[in-house]
């Protein structure tokens, strides 16, 4: 576990090693071209961009895909707890359209298709969820044909920036991509003019590996090696990059990283000159040699949750000890009831019409945020629901930004701005947060 901080007498884990806990157990999906031609071949059109005329039936259903269990299960309270307090924010504001929003009653299952089934039955405009990427198609296939628009606060797999959903699929957290130029940084920072990369076999470790390059390029660093290695065999990558001499190594893994660590340390690169990625971080302790991690530092995605938005958590569900995809869950629901008052129509279509415009995002080729507008034409920033709510009443374009940070949707359903919490080891090979960076073009 992260550090932790203490919360109305509850312990809350920061995110808790959110990338390991998110698909450690699962079977993260393999390509972004496998992913695109596997997708929804069935879907036409684009219900984030295209035209839509009213069809919803006056109320506004939320509903939940929880696919969390064994050692993940804990993260569906989270979730539920964040959807729960979203929802009793706007049915004080006065719902949709003067009708209580309704969330539909939870099921926690890993057949995640079977549950979009459910949830389709049950008339839901909006589905957030599910956690797990691998998961992901076959919730987004049932529920795009049925248009329904889908929010994910996890999915993190670089290639559902691809997948063809018929733009009804959107998720509120980055794609595994968006963290490489904030390494790169970290890197750059403590100095580094040339960098090395240790990437795990398998997608993350490749995907994000090829980014670091790139960030790497753009940030005038340069890549004198970039090594793959097998979980538990990286003694021939370590030593790729020992013979390189960068000044800095940048690991990208998730269950190899101790090993990779250790083989690291042997070679005499560890400590202030690794970097890790957002699977690699953990609090190792006496799992790694004295000193081993002394001086490094690593990333997790998101901010560090206020004590006020904790303590709303903790008053939905006072036995909640973590918080990992809260924050993410309470703004997809916010944005989707949000959506809906823009287009003062509740069905799913409308909804995926009017999540970029309302999350502040531009469905412009390469999801460039547009600059800001002024005077009566000026999107207004809101916090929450009830002000975005006043904003269009108000009749100007509302542009939410929530707990999460700001989002604002691109042309995939990618977030366009990344947040990341900084974690710097001590002698102890124990983490502690030090920092934050913002990764400023995230989407896939």
């Amino acid at each position: 576990m992260l550090p932790s901080a203490p919360v109305h007498g509850t312990t809350v884990p920061v995110r808790s090693g959110v990338a390991r806990l998110r698909f450690a157990a699962a079977v993260v999906i393999a390509a972004g071209t496998a992913l695109v031609l596997a997708g929804c071949s069935g879907q036409t059109g684009n219900a984030r961009v295209d035209a839509v005329d009213a069809g919803g039936d006056g109320t506004l259903r939320i509903g939940l895909i929880l696919d969390n269990t064994g050692k993940q299960s804990f993260l569906n309270s989270s979730q539920l707890a964040a959807a729960k307090l979203a929802v009793e924010e706007i049915n004080a504001a006065g719902g949709h359209k003067g009708r209580p929003v309704e969330l539909l009653p939870e099921k926690i299952s890993e057949d995640t298709t079977a549950q979009a089934k459910e949830l389709v039955a049950a008339k839901a405009d909006v589905v957030i969820g599910p956690t797990d990427s691998s998961r992901a198609p076959g919730a987004i296939d049932v529920l795009a044909r049925a248009k329904v628009a889908v929010i994910s606060p996890a999915n993190a797999a670089h290639g559902l920036s691809r997948y063809r959903s018929g733009g009804y699929y959107f998720r509120t957290s980055a794609a595994d991509v968006a963290q490489a130029p904030v390494l790169v940084k970290l890197a750059k920072d403590g100095g580094a003019r040339t960098i090395a990369v240790l990437h795990e076999e398998g997608s993350y470790g490749k995907d994000v590996s090829v980014a670091v390059s790139a960030a790497a390029k753009a940030a005038g660093l340069g890549t004198v090696a970039d090594a793959e290695f097998t979980p538990g065999q990286a003694q021939q990558a370590a030593t790729a990059a020992k013979a390189a001499g960068p000044d800095a190594v940048i690991l990208v893994a998730r269950t190899g990283a101790q090993g990779a660590i250790a083989e690291l340390n042997n070679k005499g690169l560890a400590g202030k000159k690794l970097i890790l990625s957002d699977g690699a971080i953990n609090q190792y302790g006496s799992a790694l040699g004295s000193k081993a991690l002394d001086g490094a530092r690593g990333i997790l995605p998101g901010v560090f949750p206020s004590a006020h938005f904790q303590g709303e958590l903790v008053a939905v569900d006072p036995g909640l000890k973590d918080m990992t995809f809260a924050a993410e869950t309470y703004d997809a629901v916010n944005l989707a009831a949000i959506a809906a008052a823009a287009a003062q129509d509740d069905a799913g279509s409308s909804i995926a019409a009017g999540l970029i415009a309302v999350s502040g995002g531009s469905a412009k080729s390469g999801g460039t945020v547009p600059s800001a507008a002024s005077g009566e034409d000026a999107a207004a920033v809101c916090k929450n629901y009830k002000e975005c709510a006043d904003a269009i009443k108000a009749g100007k374009p509302a542009d939410y930004d929530g707990e999460s940070g700001r989002i604002g949707f691109d042309a995939n359903g990618d977030v366009t701005s990344a947040n990341y919490m900084v974690f710097t080891y001590s002698a102890d090979n124990k983490a502690r947060m030090t920092g934050s960076e913002t990764a400023a073009r995230a989407g896939g």
